[in-house]
């Protein structure tokens, strides 16, 4: 059994076009706009297209099932289809693609699992409002005061959207499932980085997730006359970013592992003048390791670094911790069936780890998960240049396809 190439290249090219901006050539579907309901609409048509019933839940989840013999607990598989701005045709998108075709294949062949298994397309994994809002749904993280208070960074309320499209924000509570029912989540989605490319790999078989804080750092210090003011008497904040930047591959080396990553993505330096030593210093620090006690080493060494420069710069500085995922590992079982399918199927593979947060990581909070990754053509995403050769998109679908079929009657 193998899955219809044709279809999904053809549903990955219609979905597309949803959002698609003509200028950059970029998908802009951000959750809850106007493209992401319509991108919602077409999945639901397709849903029903395939002779499945589409479902929505208060969090606007999009599902449909394959219903399995017995009620067992059934297996959850899929992704997301909102994107960020400007982005490429297959971050999340695919991995709903692929668990549609698998559940149009099963069907057609008249496979009757033991368990049932459904389609479930998340809602603002992106985060336009700040977290993964659809699978923390399904998983009962959300409350009350969170639905009333999420804001995009434009001040947009999501309680707000959701009424905009006919939801009651309160609605979102009702999506909670209970663990007991779900046997575990599979997911499928380009690995967003160069690994597999530059290996020559068709898939990846994820092992583990990796966890991840953010922190708004500040350094304080004297603007003052670029001119004037001697160097040894300078309170120079951005001296003090410059040091710490220079000290972060030292601090992995000697606190992290070879899975940790570090990086500054967002600086600003005020008073923002040619001719003025800096005053001030803004930036942003992302942290990332798949254990938690080595993120909590690092986010001790960054602090005490910090506090090192400051005090040798006759700096103040501040942090705020603006964000904590918490690493998640994939289930031991579900990995040596993905990496046996792999093997049968004789699909040149790794065992890796994720960089990247996915909903993934949020449903592995409540039951057993597994991924597949595809390779992403030079390690791009987030950006129109992302794509993955059909061969390899191939791959996947038919390692989740019969992946499927070996958990739902395991």
């Amino acid at each position: 059994m193998s899955v219809n190439l044709e279809r999904i290249k053809n549903d990955i090219h219609e979905l597309a076009e949803i959002g698609r901006c003509r200028d950059d050539r970029g998908i802009y579907r951000m959750a809850f706009t106007d493209a992401d309901m319509e991108g919602k609409r077409w999945l639901k048509d397709r849903i029903e297209h395939a002779g499945f019933e589409p479902r929505t839940d208060g969090a606007v989840n999009v599902s449909a099932e394959l219903s399995g013999a017995t009620d067992q607990a059934r297996i959850l598989v899929g992704s997301h289809i909102d994107t960020v701005p400007c982005a490429g045709a297959l971050d999340g998108t695919l991995g709903v693609i692929v668990a549609l075709e698998c559940l149009r294949c099963l069907r057609e062949q008249g496979v009757v699992p033991e368990r049932t298994i459904e389609l479930i397309a998340f809602s603002d994994e992106e985060g336009r409002f700040g977290g993964m809002f659809g699978s923390q749904a399904v998983c009962g993280q959300l409350n009350p005061d969170v639905l009333a208070t999420l804001s995009d960074l434009d001040g947009v309320l999501l309680g707000d959207e959701l009424r905009r499209h006919g939801f009651d924000p309160l609605g979102a509570l009702d999506a909670a499932r209970d663990p007991e029912t779900i046997a575990s989540y599979l997911e499928l989605h380009i690995e967003q980085g160069p690994v597999l490319d530059r290996g020559q790999k068709s898939v990846g078989i994820v092992d583990e997730i990796t966890g991840l804080f953010t922190w708004s750092v500040s350094l304080k210090g004297e603007a003052n006359h670029a001119g004037t003011t001697p160097m040894e008497m300078r309170h120079d904040a951005f001296m003090g970013l410059a040091d710490f930047a220079s000290a972060i591959p030292r601090i992995l080396d000697e606190n992290g592992s070879a899975r940790s990553r570090a990086t500054i993505g967002k600086a600003q330096i005020l008073p923002g003048a040619a001719n003025t030593v800096p005053g001030i210093v803004e930036f942003s620090l992302d942290v990332r390791d798949t254990s938690p006690e080595t993120l909590a080493d690092l986010g001790n060494a960054f602090r005490k670094a910090l506090s090192a420069i400051a005090r040798r710069r006759n700096l103040m500085f501040e942090f705020q911790q603006k964000s904590y995922l918490p690493p998640v590992a994939a289930d031991p079982a579900i990995v040596k069936r993905l990496l046996r399918q792999a093997e049968r199927l004789e699909l040149t593979h790794l065992q890796m780890h994720s960089g990247a947060a996915h909903d993934a990581q949020i449903m592995g909070s409540m039951v057993p998960v597994g991924m597949i990754f595809v390779p992403s053509k030079n390690g791009q995403s987030h950006s129109p240049a992302e794509w993955t050769a059909w061969t390899d998109i191939e791959a996947g679908a038919n390692l989740m396809l019969h992946s499927l079929m070996d958990l739902a009657n395991g």
